[in-house]
Order: C-alpha cells, then structure tokens, then sequence
C-alpha cells in the first residue's frame, strides 16, 4: 500500500498563497492520476484539482485561475499552489493517488484563511 505525507497547510490572510505538498512511497507514482480534494465542516469532500499520469488537468469551477495542481515524477510529490485565497477555501485538503473509489489517500492537511 502507498504512503502519502502531506505537508504545507496552516493558517493565510485572505489574498494571500499557500503551497501544499505530498510525497508518496513506492514506485508507481507516475503511473496514475493525482488528485487533491478538501472538506469544509459540515460539507461533503469534493474534488479540487486532479492531473492525469499524462499530464490533463481539470479544476472545480470554484479554484480554476487561482490553484494549480503539478507533479515532480522523480520525487514521487504531488503539490497544489494556491493564490489569491478566499476564506471558503477553508477545509482540510486531502490528496489521492490513483482515484477516489480505490485509491490512496493522504492524512489531510488543514488550510485556514481568515484575517
């Protein structure tokens, strides 16, 4: 089973960036898609970013122009940079290795945007 470590959260003003990490054990990380997904108190985890093995992207409508999600194949990491933050872009941010269904998750990472 692959191991994801997730680094990078805390606490931004509103307007301000963030750039989440996640670097995973194993050798197969190339292989499949990358996803990063967040859930607010009280709301259903949802899909914030994900990029195929091949490089397609696709974005919640809500993040599209402010987050980027990219992957370093040679270090196993998978990161998210977030700009121009917005207190609702407040939630624990989980990234996923090979899909929601069965793949693997990270242990989340809490991102906070507040003045």
């Amino acid at each position: 089973q692959v191991q994801l470590v997730e680094s990078g959260g805390g606490l931004v003003q509103p307007g301000g960036s963030l750039r989440l990490a996640c670097a995973a054990s194993g050798s197969i990380f190339r292989l499949y898609s990358i996803a990063w997904y967040r859930q607010a108190p009280g709301k259903q985890r949802e899909l914030v970013a994900r990029m195929t093995s091949g490089g397609s992207t696709n974005y919640a409508d809500s993040v599209k122009g402010r987050f980027t999600i990219s992957r370093e194949n040679a270090k196993n990491t998978m990161y998210l940079q977030m700009n121009n933050l917005k207190p609702e872009d407040t939630a624990v941010y989980y990234c996923n290795l090979g899909g929601a269904t069965l793949g693997d998750w990270g242990q989340g990472t809490q991102v906070t945007v507040s003045s």
